[in-house]
């Protein structure tokens, strides 16, 4: 057994090895083609087996018969449900199991649980240029990034949380020129983004009348890497400016990093870089003077190291700043969490690190790819030139949206407390509206799916905690709550079962890197315990079971503010 299982995995592998018994003393049949996985229904057991159909197969006698044996000395276990029914035989022999409540219990008891420990894994996300807002196309790769962080933590797994900045590059020639020509001192101070915006588009405006502005810029960029004082200090304002915003947005979106990176601090160590592609005669040097790297496979296209000019580009310092993470963190994976428009780029990066030697083979190197943010209409959420959707405004529209629900249905609650649930609900549907869709795929900002208070939405999952936490507090003290496996009915049983899938949901997040599985089981557990009380009562059954149902709602509300946590939105107590 590895110790990359879930909870359900690790019963099945016990499952597995009492079945692997059984048909080795039976029938002698090679304990490796036992096979176990879990139905789709739940109906239909935890897991299930087809052993039955090849001992049959083998042996040439009737598949009953097997299935019988196998029933009959399964069903003793003591992690095999006894009431009910313990097993169904499903035609043509497939053998369904059900786990008894106990031990399900006992194993959602056990706390923390660990099977990432050991692994380190370096998350770069987020990574908005200096000098520009943030804006709608930041969004994704924020919250997507960091609710991976916040997964492979829950699974115990050593996590650096990187936001590798974009602050040197062909476009600071661009900006300083701008600002030398149309900047003012004044504004910078008081407006610094929208003034280092503004003269960005003028510079494109002008650049297009006059060409020669390129040059310009070309060369304020050179002067700057060659380490012109005047320059690097126009450009550190611009960084420090921008980091200032930045960190008000992601303080409301609930981003921490571990590290700020920046492109220019791997500007020393470029020269050293291009040495060793040399070295490893893996750069072609053109006519020009630009370098490249030319791979084998031809759906690679080359890619350029070096400009003619001698100035560096954003793969030269991407590479310099791979290796030396790599020797900094030791890390035994790493997650870029950009775009699908950068597949390609990711292609010649990870490829070129190989050719170079510069990772260790067993440090996996994933781009983990998302789609595009949509309108309503279906079109890509940017405007005309120069006019983006800044991230701030379109926060300030769902917690205004929020605000609006939050009135009608509390009047009662104070202007401070609406303000806290109003952003909390805001904020957490622009990230759930994200995170419960594949990333792979473009989204579309539906505002009234969004918000609403029903289906499968941010503002009905924080709803059904706060529905489950009235229950708790309307139930009094829950010091001497116990376990009752005796009086459990089925509805009680569902609910036991979705909750032992939450630590498995996790652990398939982290496997394909999208959160989407973890935002489909939270889903699915609060319609589940929104039709449990509704059809269970809880308040009003008697003792002992209304402590068994307060103590299965106790145990939901965790599991929900635990995965809304993970996902990065936040839970309020009333709403």
């Amino acid at each position: 057994m590895t110790s990359e299982v879930g909870i359900l995995g690790m019963l099945m592998k016990k499952l597995q090895q009492e079945i692997a018994v059984v048909v080795k003393e039976h029938w002698q049949l090679d304990t490796r083609e036992v096979d176990v996985s879990c139905p789709r229904e739940l109906g239909h057991g935890d897991f299930t087996t087809n052993i039955a159909l090849k001992v049959a197969a083998r042996w040439g006698i009737p598949t009953s018969q097997v299935t019988g044996i196998l029933v009959g000395e399964l069903a003793q276990r003591p992690f095999i449900r006894k009431n009910f029914t313990n097993v169904i035989i499903a035609e043509p022999g497939f053998v369904n199991f059900f786990l008894s409540p106990q031990s399900i219990w006992r194993e959602l008891s056990r706390g923390k649980y660990n099977p990432y420990r050991g692994r380190k894994v370096i998350v770069e996300y987020s990574a908005p240029n200096i000098a520009k807002p943030m804006h709608v196309g930041h969004l994704r790769s924020t919250i997507i990034g960091q609710a991976l962080v916040n997964i492979y933590r829950a699974l115990g797994a050593r996590v650096v949380a990187l936001n590798y900045l974009g602050d040197w590059g062909t476009q600071f020639g661009k900006l300083l020129v701008a600002y030398q020509k149309w900047g003012s001192k004044v504004q910078l101070k008081h407006t610094p983004i929208d003034e280092m915006l503004r003269i960005y588009v003028k510079f494109h405006k002008e650049a297009k009348i006059h060409p020669e502005l390129e040059d310009e810029a070309k060369a304020a960029f050179k002067n700057l890497e060659q380490g012109n004082k005047k320059l690097l200090q126009t450009w550190k304002l611009f960084r420090e400016y921008s980091l200032r915003e930045f960190n008000d947005l992601y303080k409301r979106l609930g981003v921490k990093f571990d590290y700020y990176e920046g492109e220019s601090q791997y500007q020393k160590s470029l020269r050293k870089v291009l040495n060793e592609l040399v070295a490893k005669k893996i750069i072609t040097i053109n006519e020009d003077g630009s370098q490249v790297v030319i791979f084998d496979d031809e759906k690679i296209t080359p890619m350029l190291v070096q400009k003619s000019d001698g100035a560096s580009l954003y793969a030269t310092r991407d590479l310099a700043a791979l290796k030396a993470r790599l020797k900094k963190y030791h890390p035994t994976e790493m997650l870029y969490v950009v775009a699908n428009q950068q597949a390609l780029y990711f292609d010649q990066l990870f490829t070129c690190v190989k050719l170079a030697g510069f990772s260790n083979p067993k440090v996996k190197l994933t781009h983990v790819k998302f789609g595009l943010v949509l309108g309503e209409e279906g079109k890509k959420m940017s405007t005309r030139e120069g006019e983006i959707i800044k991230l701030e405004e379109l926060l300030n529209k769902a917690v205004d949206l929020a605000w609006r629900t939050v009135e009608k249905k509390n009047p009662e609650l104070g202007r401070r407390e609406k303000a806290k649930v109003a952003e909390a609900v805001g904020v957490g549907a622009v990230k759930y509206n994200d995170l419960s869709q594949n990333r792979l795929t473009d989204i579309t900002f539906n505002w009234r799916r969004m918000m609403s208070f029903e289906g499968n939405s941010g503002p009905y999952l924080q709803y059904t905690y706060v529905r489950l936490k009235s229950i708790l507090r309307k139930a009094g003290k829950l010091k001497s709550l116990r376990f009752n496996a005796d009086i459990l009915i089925e509805l009680d049983v569902n609910l036991l079962h979705k909750l032992i899938q939450y630590q498995d949901s996790l652990l398939r997040a982290a496997k394909e890197n999208s959160p989407h599985l973890v935002a489909n089981y939270l889903y699915e557990l609060a319609n589940l315990v929104n039709s449990y009380y509704h059809e269970a009562p809880v308040l009003k059954a008697v003792e002992p079971l209304r402590s068994l149902r307060l103590l299965l709602v106790q145990r939901t509300a965790l599991v929900l503010k635990s995965g809304l946590e993970v996902l990065g939105i936040k839970v309020v107590e009333r709403m």
